[in-house]
């Protein structure tokens, strides 16, 4: 049976895949099992997605990995995600370099555990001469802190004289985002069946193209990652413009 990847137009890619990895509890639940196990087996699917990107060389692949607001979780489940994403950059650290990857974090990272923040910082450095492609976790993650720290900074800086309030554009402000080294996302997928984007790089997918899935994270597989982007490549990205002023640069 043909592979959905065989499809696919590799000329015609995303550039930037972003994904809120939804589902977990919900998965361990209808197993009859706590939350956090839904969490410990979301693993495999992170692996799936992760070569399956590498595979068809798409280059930025962003992970919501623990939003701002997961802080105010219970403790335990608070605790054991700490745990395990300090336990997965461990086992998956030598993976993530022989692949090529070069890892990069953005989010409040101050706020994670010692532990957590040193593996993940080393790893980022480790790793930073890598071209293969780009994993992004987004750590203690928030859009809307990231845009009001932006706006902070830039207002400093206007104060200071260091800016004019007429030298602020749109790349000027995306240069204070912690997104600054990366394009704008291409597509958000989104599993579990819930339909909203949960603060999550709200500036960086103004353009995006959407997908709500139904399947639960611990479940999508590569074969789920490739009909998403057959889906994508369907869809005519027209940036404002009509279909009509498309063809025409054609």
């Amino acid at each position: 049976m043909q592979s959905i990847k065989d499809k696919l137009n590799l000329d015609q890619l995303p550039q930037h895949v972003a994904i809120i990895m939804d589902g977990n509890g919900r998965w361990a639940k209808s197993r009859g099992e706590k939350r956090t196990f839904g969490h410990k087996n979301a693993i495999k699917a992170v692996r799936e997605v992760v070569n399956a990107c590498n595979e068809i060389n798409i280059p930025y692949l962003t992970l919501y990995t623990f939003s701002s607001e997961n802080w105010n979780r219970p403790n335990d489940e608070v605790n054991t995600l700490m745990s395990l994403i300090s336990e997965t950059l461990l086992l998956e650290a030598e993976e993530i370099f022989s692949k090529g990857l070069r890892m990069h974090v953005i989010g409040d990272i101050a706020k994670l555990p010692e532990l957590v923040r040193d593996q993940m910082l080393r790893l980022v450095e480790i790793t930073k001469n890598n071209t293969r492609g780009n994993l992004i976790l987004a750590l203690s993650y928030g859009s809307q802190d990231e845009i009001l720290n932006a706006v902070k900074q830039i207002s400093a800086k206007v104060k200071s004289g260091e800016l004019q309030e007429d030298q602020i554009t749109e790349k000027v402000f995306e240069n204070h985002l912690y997104t600054k080294d990366f394009p704008p996302v291409d597509l958000l997928i989104r599993t579990s069946g819930e339909v909203r984007i949960s603060n999550f790089l709200l500036w960086q997918i103004a353009y995006s193209e959407l997908q709500f899935l139904e399947i639960l994270w611990p479940d999508f597989g590569k074969e789920d990652f490739f009909k998403c982007i057959d889906d994508y490549q369907n869809k005519e990205r027209r940036f404002g413009k009509t279909s009509e002023q498309l063809d025409e640069n054609i």
